[in-house]
């Protein structure tokens, strides 16, 4: 009882913390968000990936979100031949 009190506080102060910045936190993670897809994609569109082996099983995951991150990035269709979006 008391340790869902204190998480319950715990919980409350994060987010007061958290208020007023929402909105650089939400564009951070985007930033990441779009250089990891950048890292992810980036043997398709001619940029050497070292660890392109590796990302080859993510690319079912990231698929959904390839439509949005090429958009943001300012190509209006999708650089990639196999990937159709648009």
């Amino acid at each position: 009882m008391m340790i869902d009190k204190v998480k319950a506080l715990i919980a409350y102060y994060e987010e007061v913390l958290s208020m007023p910045h929402r909105q650089e936190i939400a564009r951070e993670l985007r930033d990441e968000d779009d250089l990891f897809l950048l890292l992810l994609y980036s043997e398709m569109i001619g940029i050497p990936n070292p660890v392109y082996y590796y990302t080859l099983e993510l690319y079912p995951y990231m698929i959904e979100k390839f439509h949005d991150w090429h958009l943001r990035m300012g190509m209006e269709k999708s650089p990639l031949t196999g990937i159709r979006c648009c």
